[in-house]
């Protein structure tokens, strides 16, 4: 996915490739800036076009290639077949319009059902993602509720045609730890009841470890290192994926001792030339991988983007 911008082509996701299968929840994992967000944007067709342009590959949904869909197909999958939570509600959620009549609307264009039928089922819906008094809820706006309430209903709305595919992107940003804890729990009851496939982005590994099976690790636009999540937090294979995990606090770490950090900045996706792309935030790196960008290489069952698994 490259963007046109003035006269330049900035290339924000390159060469990313994942698979996900039926009741899996593969966790998309990074710093801001690195891509996930536009990953998931780029399979719902959801970039404004110009600036955004797909350079190139395609996107595989149940045989079929959403790139080959004309925008009238991909309406009618976007919400039916492939669902997005987006990060934040309270943006996401038109504040002129009862939480009852968006989650209506969803139903009224992709079932095809009557307003008293579809605000009926936005009533079911709130129940399904645990929400109190739902009767009343459905009458109230996006800023009669709180940050947890709201993100509820984004999931109510989401899941509201049994999508096939669920993309949450970061759905817990901006919440405290208790009602994280219960939106996580709440995608992974809704996974395990309706058999959807879930991605779940994210910058919070404790988010990956807590609901993810498989993950993929992203950095400058690129997938650096894709395995099963219990690889992931116990043999990391790629100085990044090491960097992350380091990062995270320990509750055993003595007071005044302070954090691992990665040092220096993600690169501008317009700033990389040439070698690894992460070269010159890495302890590692030597003569070739300034000069040579690394494949993503097999070393056992991970695939790592580093010359050290070379």
């Amino acid at each position: 996915m490259h963007f046109h911008l003035d006269k330049r082509i900035i290339p924000a996701v390159d060469g990313v490739s994942f698979s996900i299968s039926k009741g899996e929840t593969l966790g998309i994992v990074g710093e801001s800036g690195c891509g996930k967000s536009v990953t998931a944007l780029s399979i719902m067709r959801l970039l404004p076009s110009p600036p955004a342009k797909i350079a190139g590959g395609e996107i595989w949904f149940k045989g079929e290639n959403l790139l080959n869909k004309t925008d009238e197909e991909m309406r009618r999958i976007r919400g039916n077949n492939i669902s997005m939570i987006f990060q934040e509600p309270m943006t996401s959620l038109n504040p002129v319009f009862t939480i009852g009549h968006q989650i209506a609307e969803v139903l009224m264009q992709h079932k095809n059902l009557s307003k008293k039928e579809a605000l009926s089922e936005a009533v079911e819906m709130l129940e399904l993602v645990k929400i109190p008094l739902p009767e009343k809820r459905i009458k109230q706006y996006p800023h009669h509720l709180s940050g947890g309430m709201r993100q509820r209903v984004m999931i109510a709305m989401a899941l509201a045609c049994d999508p096939e595919l669920l993309i949450a992107d970061e759905p817990t940003t901006a919440l405290d730890v208790t009602i994280e804890a219960q939106i996580l729990e709440l995608i992974n009851e809704l996974k395990e009841k309706l058999g959807s496939a879930v991605i779940m982005i994210t910058h919070d590994l404790g988010v990956v470890a807590e609901v993810a099976d498989k993950v993929a690790v992203m950095y400058a636009g690129r997938i650096v290192e894709n395995a099963d999540v219990h690889i992931i937090f116990n043999d990391p294979k790629h100085p990044y994926t090491k960097g992350l995990l380091e990062a995270i606090p320990d509750v055993d770490m003595d007071r005044g001792q302070r954090l691992k950090e990665i040092k220096g900045l993600v690169p501008s996706p317009d700033e990389i030339k040439e070698g690894c792309r992460f070269k010159t935030r890495c302890e590692y790196a030597r003569g070739k991988c300034m000069i040579e960008e690394p494949p993503l290489i097999p070393h056992g069952s991970s695939l790592v983007r580093c010359w050290n698994y070379g």
